[in-house]
């Protein structure tokens, strides 16, 4: 059931359906616009230009639409966008885009977020994602779907995180995280790939041998990152060929500042 509880202070502009429900004491402002079945906890701020999907479980403390912490940021009506069906827990904070970075922020659908994580300004998060408690990630990230970042994971801006990636438990992430690969330390290190987490989301065991193949041209062969490409091109199959494509795209897109994790 939906409804606003007689505390929480709404700015009658904001576009609330009136299946939302939010909770006490908390506040959400004027360029606010909530979809249906969404739940918001007590003591929650969402400001900004944020518009936040369907069937969003938003819990209390949580603070959604603030000004970016980026010092160039001069009032610009900028934005965080969510999509449905997201899970976000405790002191969680995100934060609206930037002029520079494009002016959106962006969280996906499915995704489960634990306490205390942070989407700093024009991150754009996929989607079925999990962001266990405390991981961070700093301005103008971009995260795949199904990647899952560990406790406590702290990102470079910049960075990127392919898809059905994986960061252990304080994971620093100072490079690119290529698709299906497994990480951990500080400075990150490629410790594997995602075998497990590939096999629970229906791959077939082709599809995993090609990833396989992918992780050793990538790093047990010895390979520049271009021989690296060109060895991942030929290993495309009818059933391989959209894992292939993806990372290989992913790898020519690294950019020689950030180069990736090894």
């Amino acid at each position: 059931m939906g409804g606003i509880h007689p505390t929480a202070i709404v700015d009658p502009r904001a576009e609330i359906d009136p299946t939302t429900a939010v909770g006490p004491y908390s506040i959400v402002g004027p360029h606010v616009k909530i979809g249906a079945g969404t739940t918001v906890g007590p003591h929650s701020v969402i400001e900004g230009h944020t518009t936040i999907g369907r069937n969003n479980r938003i819990f209390q403390f949580v603070s959604l639409g603030a000004a970016n912490q980026d010092k160039k940021y001069r009032g610009e009506p900028c934005e965080l966008v969510i999509g449905d069906d997201n899970t976000i827990r405790e002191y969680s904070t995100y934060h609206i885009g930037t002029v520079q970075g494009g002016g959106v922020t962006r969280l996906g659908s499915g995704n489960w977020m634990m306490a205390y994580t942070h989407l700093a300004h024009d991150c754009v998060v996929g989607d079925n994602t999990i962001f266990a408690n405390n991981a961070q990630i700093a301005g103008h990230v971009t995260v795949g779907d199904w990647v899952i970042l560990g406790a406590f994971t702290c990102v470079h801006q910049f960075v990127r995180i392919g898809a059905h990636g994986m960061t252990a438990m304080g994971t620093v992430l100072l490079g690119d995280q290529p698709p299906f690969v497994m990480s951990e330390g500080s400075p990150a290190k490629a410790r594997s790939m995602n075998f497990e987490g590939l096999r629970r989301r229906g791959f077939s065991a082709e599809r995993v041998s090609a990833v396989r193949a992918m992780h050793k041209a990538l790093y047990r062969e010895g390979l520049t990152l271009e021989q690296s490409i060109e060895r991942i091109g030929a290993l495309a199959t009818p059933e391989t060929q959209p894992d292939v494509t993806m990372m290989a795209a992913f790898l020519r897109a690294v950019s020689p500042q950030r180069g990736i994790i090894r």
